[in-house]
């Protein structure tokens, strides 16, 4: 930690434990007050074991759920958004991951699901699910972030959330096959430069791969957070590349064909490119850059009132890991350094923090992160001179929340 980093987090500390006296007093919550009552679930036995077997949130958390931006014209071909202004630590559960699905949820048998491997290879194979649970696994966390994720180069709504602006990022630790280790068992032969990735769902999802990142870290993956994958999440099998824009990480992964060029899927080719200002599309954008959002105070939050708030935060990169977080609190005049909070890992959402005294007037608050090799995220207006404002995909400018004289704080449109 920094000398700067540490003034700042004593100052706060300092001001947080003034401010949290001031509030219990008022509250009239004091030790000087009635006695603790010992609360009725304390006088009565609880639910017993396995009930239920499986376990889900409180009662309490039933609020915390994904929702859609706005309710699609096709329940099937649509998104969900992680609530990222509820999450604690890095790690998206598995039931609150984002989904975006193309022909709806595929109810796949796993005992009958195969995984086919072929093209340019010495030895074409056909593999079940046994199979692939046989080979030495992998487990990384890596985050996952779809390409249309904060789709506000040009429009808004100061009613969003950063569930709704942000919510098409999730972080998972994910368990499977290195794709290396399988591309070792079928031999590539020469010419091999790309693999088309295909999934099982009724929209036959698919994506062309450059070999470079197939032979990096990609996963076969059949486990998320320590348990099998969800079926929204491509259970029995999925494809994942980390740091590369979700919808390259085929789920229900079936077929992986090995060819010398790409293969100009309808995905590549009607979709996921970005129409540049002078016409031209520009495809196969695979990588995400750097980026940060505050989740906290963010849009639907209302401040108590003047005083010390903890701002706080994701940034994440496709590159590499986080560097460097700076947070403003006077719309961009002047940056302060944020804290990192560990574990900073690579193609991992990285958690960032920044005491804050509030002082009641109207603000702007944004953050913009700088990654392990030197990319800083960009302003908004640096990334519509450079990509126009035709592009519905890869918008990372650095982004803000509006907060009023009254506490209430609003995305900025």
């Amino acid at each position: 930690m920094t000398q700067s980093s540490d003034l700042q987090r004593r100052a706060f500390l300092t001001g947080a434990a003034a401010a949290a006296t001031g509030w219990l007093a008022s509250s009239g919550n004091s030790l000087a007050g009635p006695p603790l009552q010992v609360p009725v679930w304390t006088r009565e036995q609880g639910a017993a074991i396995v009930s239920p077997p499986y376990g889900v949130p409180s009662r309490f958390e039933d609020g915390i759920v994904r929702r859609p931006r706005a309710t699609p014209p096709i329940p099937t071909a649509a998104s969900s958004g992680t609530p990222l202004q509820h999450l604690h630590g890095i790690i998206t559960p598995a039931g609150l991951h984002y989904e975006r699905h193309h022909a709806g949820v595929p109810a796949i048998d796993p005992d009958h699901h195969r995984l086919v491997v072929h093209g340019l290879v010495e030895r074409p194979l056909v593999l079940s699910m046994d199979d692939l649970l046989r080979f030495p696994s992998v487990s990384r966390i890596h985050f996952l972030e779809c390409s249309g994720n904060t789709a506000t180069w040009n429009s808004g709504n100061p009613k969003w959330t950063v569930q709704d602006t942000h919510g098409l990022l999730s972080c998972s630790e994910w368990t499977g096959v290195s794709l290396v280790t399988i591309l070792g068992e079928v031999g590539l032969k020469p010419g091999a430069k790309w693999i088309l990735a295909e999934g099982a769902d009724a929209a036959a999802m698919s994506r062309s791969i450059p070999i470079e990142i197939a032979l990096d870290d990609a996963i076969l993956a059949y486990a998320q957070n320590g348990e099998r994958l969800r079926p929204e999440q491509g259970y029995p099998l999925r494809l994942f590349l980390p740091g590369i824009e979700g919808n390259m990480s085929i789920k229900w992964l079936r077929r992986l064909k090995v060819g010398d060029q790409p293969f100009q899927s309808r995905e590549e080719t009607s979709k996921y490119t970005d129409l540049m200002p002078d016409g031209t599309a520009r495809q196969f954008t695979f990588t995400m850059e750097a980026k940060s959002v505050i989740t906290s105070p963010s849009g639907g939050h209302q401040l108590r009132g003047p005083g010390f708030y903890e701002i706080k935060g994701f940034a994440w990169s496709g590159r590499g890991s986080i560097k460097h977080v700076d947070v403003s609190i006077d719309g961009g005049t002047t940056w302060r350094t944020a804290e990192l909070q560990e574990p900073v890992q690579s193609k991992c959402l990285t958690r960032f923090r920044l005491p804050w005294d509030w002082d009641g007037g109207p603000t702007l608050l944004q953050s913009r992160a700088t990654d392990s090799t030197g990319y800083r995220q960009p302003t908004k207006q640096q990334l519509i001179t450079a990509r126009g404002l035709n592009s519905n995909y890869h918008f990372n400018a650095v982004y803000g929340w509006q907060v009023g004289e009254g506490g209430a704080v609003t995305h900025v449109v």
